[in-house]
This record gives structure tokens, C-alpha cells and sequence, in this order.
């Protein structure tokens, strides 16, 4: 089963995909709050994919996932964003995002985003 690396400054947020994760078989093998801690993170884990936030504190999701691809071309990365954040969405996928999930999170659909990408 795939690991998967979560990053979004809150932690209950965190919490609540891992929980949708690890009820569906996939493995959470570490956890950011922010872009920078993500970088490091993903340096370190190696992860099969990411769950990244948009918006955060020090660098955003979107800077991540641009330094994440830089280290890693074949990243895989499934961004987060509230509703209403259509361009960061289409900036997201520009930089290198395979899939977004809106919050509030509906299971299915972020295991459906999960299987699309990591399988």
C-alpha cells in the first residue's frame, strides 16, 4: 500500500485524513504543518504520495509542490483547498498537483483522489 506524507498547518485537519487513510489501508508515514517542513519531510520519507494544503504559514502548498518537484519530477501530490480557491486549484495543478480535494472532506472522494494517483 502506498505511504503517504500529510501537510496542512492544522492539526486536527491532519487528523482527520489520516484517519480516513489508515480506515482505508494506506499507510501515514509522517506529517507536516507547513511548506518547509514538508520539503524536509519528503527528503527524509520519501513518500509514494502527498497530501498537501494550500494555504499555510511560512511557504504554501503550491511553493511545496514546486520545491517538490524540483527534488522529485515523478511526485505525486493531491492538494487540499477550501472552497472558493479555484485559481490556487489551477496554479496548484500548473506547479505540478495530480488531483485537489476540497474541504470540508467527504471520505470517498479523498479515497477516490488517492486510488486515481497512487492506486
Amino acid at each position: 500500500m502506498a505511504s503517504i506524507l500529510i501537510v496542512d498547518d492544522a492539526a486536527f485537519m491532519r487528523m482527520m485524513i489520516k484517519d480516513i487513510l489508515s480506515k482505508n489501508g494506506y499507510t501515514v508515514i509522517a506529517e507536516a504543518e507547513n511548506g518547509l517542513k514538508a520539503i524536509e519531510k519528503y527528503k527524509e520519507v520519501n513518500p509514494d504520495l502527498v497530501i498537501m494544503d494550500i494555504t499555510m504559514p511560512e511557504m504554501d502548498g503550491i511553493q511545496a509542490v514546486k520545491q517538490i518537484k524540483q527534488i522529485n519530477d515523478a511526485a505525486k501530490i493531491i492538494m487540499c483547498s477550501a472552497m472558493g480557491q479555484q485559481a490556487m486549484v489551477i496554479e496548484s495543478i500548473q506547479a505540478g498537483a495530480r488531483d485537489f480535494i476540497v474541504k470540508p472532506f467527504q471520505a470517498e472522494r479523498v479515497i477516490e483522489a488517492v486510488r486515481k494517483v497512487v492506486g
